[in-house]
């Protein structure tokens, strides 16, 4: 297993040099010897097993070929692997696109598909030569249960065809409203052999988790069924009945039909390939950093991912981003590097080379089986039951999400999510502002012992004219309002207001603004207003909104801002 190490931060100054060397790199540099290949060897063999029936299955059910599927491993793998900013991230297509590619390939065709590709590796480039990759891990925790989740009903949905051997009269419907009607009245056409052969294969792979967690169910699950379909010449489709079996080989170098009609044609997939592949990529990541205290260089795995979907595109591949599930496994067989992640790419190459002819016996209803086994796994129940259970904004926010994924758009889904969590930190941040009056005080100048000027409070005592507010929490637009309404009903028998900004630890330009229209209401009725506490940092930020009191600063607060004051007022009287 990967030792544990403590996490190292990144130096906020680090060069760019720093930031976008990749992990491959810096594995070298500590020493790379036959024991950590043979660790790495392993690790890969093992992830290879993994990767192999998932690559097909998550092709065929995003429509495209299970040969697409292991070119986009193999290819996307190593690219990620070798650029990329984690040491043990695994790149390859993920059950999170298949919505997203099936809906461009049935929109836009197989070389829609690839150009929404090319596009989205460019624009992931962009995002990480940007230095923009820490923004993109602000999702909230509910959005990504909520899609998650989403994208595992849709997934299911998308395979029932296949694991019941259904006959559909008409073309198969995208949406789940009306999918299901159509899969519905298809039920009493079920194929006996197809669907005992798809639960069969959930059966097999539950029961080996269970009793030999540490064999490859998945694999011996579908080479289960190949072979059954082998010995019993079983009537059920398999990839060679419908694909044509697997080339033995990797696809020509080509160019997708390129215009700028069709870029804006495919555009909106591309984004939403952007945007999928960086959450899940870095999330990904985040995983394997969780599992080893590694820390990934978050911008230069967004740059690996970019690559890895250009060269996928362009190779006939599709989608490429960070495997959770394949990744985890990859940490738990004893990866030391990247070395791990571009050794599976080449065990799937070779399996291309040598073993393509037995593919085509694979059954469809297997991997559909594989897949519905993805989708179960993929829905975090715990963390449903949790969120639901608190029963406020976050249960918003994931179920919002949620539904908004299985009826609606992955895209559509996150971005709404995204707007309520941000609405919903907003609403707890505004609540942690508050404001309250204190007591009048007295300060008296004395000396010490020493001779230094020391500062006495006399809390309570009776000073009418000197008014004193105490502001806690962040002093932003969302509690600007409540704060501003507060302040605006001090009384003019006042004639000094000071407010106590210690207890504050930030402000933007609306509470600057709020501050500053108190100053002004307060010159015009002689009411003296007085800032004190505030930090380096706050007085820029006043300043900018051309606020200017009588005294801003003084980081000891009231004490300190009266007793300067009343220096003040003796220099004037002496003077």
């Amino acid at each position: 297993m990967t030792s544990r190490v403590t996490p190292r931060a990144a130096p906020a100054s680090a060069s760019f040099v720093e930031l976008f060397t990749p992990k491959l790199i810096t594995i070298l540099r500590e020493g790379y010897g036959p024991a950590r290949l043979r660790a790495d060897a392993i690790a890969g063999l093992t992830v290879a097993v993994v990767a192999l029936p998932l690559s097909m299955a998550i092709a065929i059910a995003s429509g495209a070929t299970p040969a697409q599927g292991l070119y986009t491993a193999i290819i996307g793998g190593f690219i990620v692997s070798a650029f990329g900013g984690s040491r043990f991230q695994i790149g390859g297509p993920a059950g999170a696109f298949i919505v997203l590619v099936a809906a461009t390939v049935h929109a836009h065709g197989m070389e829609g598909l690839f150009l929404a590709t090319i596009l989205s590796g460019l624009f992931l480039l962009v995002t990480g030569l940007l230095r923009l990759g820490v923004y993109i891990k602000f999702v909230p925790y509910p959005v990504t249960v909520g899609f998650t989740a989403g994208i595992a009903v849709v997934i299911l949905s998308s395979q029932l065809r296949e694991m019941l051997g259904l006959t559909l009269a008409v073309p198969e419907p995208g949406p789940l409203i009306e999918k299901l009607p159509v899969l519905w009245q298809a039920l009493p056409g079920i194929d006996p052999a197809t669907a005992l052969l798809s639960l069969g294969t959930i059966a097999l792979i539950a029961g080996i988790r269970k009793l030999r967690p540490q064999l490859p169910a998945l694999l011996i699950a579908v080479a289960s069924g190949a072979a059954l379909v082998l010995v019993f010449d079983l009537p059920v489709a398999t990839i060679g009945s419908k694909f044509g079996g697997i080339p033995a080989g990797l696809p020509v170098f080509s160019l997708p039909q390129m215009s700028l009609s069709r870029i804006v044609e495919v555009l909106p997939s591309a984004v939403a390939f952007t945007l999928l592949g960086s959450i899940e990529s870095l999330l990904s990541a985040v995983v394997a950093d969780s599992m080893t205290g590694r820390r990934h260089r978050s911008n230069c795995e967004l740059v690996a991912q970019g690559l890895a979907n250009i060269a996928s595109g362009l190779f006939g591949g599709i989608c490429v981003t960070g495997t959770i599930a394949r990744t985890a496994t990859n940490v738990r067989a004893g990866a030391h590097g990247p070395v791990a992640g571009m050794l599976h790419a080449l065990f799937l190459l070779a399996f291309i080379l040598i073993a393509a002819p037995l593919a085509g016996f694979v059954p469809l209803a297997s991997l559909a089986g594989v897949l519905a086994v993805v989708a179960w796994n993929m829905v975090e129940r715990h963390a449903i039951a949790g969120l639901l259970r608190l029963a406020g904004g976050d249960a918003v926010v994931l179920s919002a999400t949620f539904l908004l994924t299985v009826f609606r758009d992955l895209t559509e889904a996150i971005i709404v999510g995204v707007a309520l969590g941000s609405l919903l930190f907003i609403h707890r941040m505004s609540k942690t502002t508050a404001i309250e009056s204190q007591p009048p005080i007295v300060v008296d100048d004395r000396a010490d012992d020493h001779g230094s000027r020391r500062i006495y409070e006399a809390r309570g005592a009776s000073n009418p004219e000197v008014v004193i507010y105490r502001i806690s929490g962040a002093f932003f637009f969302g509690a600007a309002a409540s704060v501003g309404l507060v302040l605006d009903r001090i009384p003019d028998t006042h004639k000094m207001l000071i407010i106590d900004f210690q207890a504050v630890p930030f402000i933007d330009s609306t509470a600057a603004n709020t501050i500053g229209a108190l100053v002004r209401k307060g010159a015009r009725r002689g009411v003296k207003v007085v800032l004190a506490g505030t930090s380096r940092d706050m007085r820029r930020e006043l300043f900018a909104q051309g606020v200017k009191p009588p005294l801003v600063g003084y980081s000891r607060g009231v004490a300190e801002a009266m007793l300067h004051l009343g220096d003040r007022k003796r220099r004037q009287g002496a003077a």
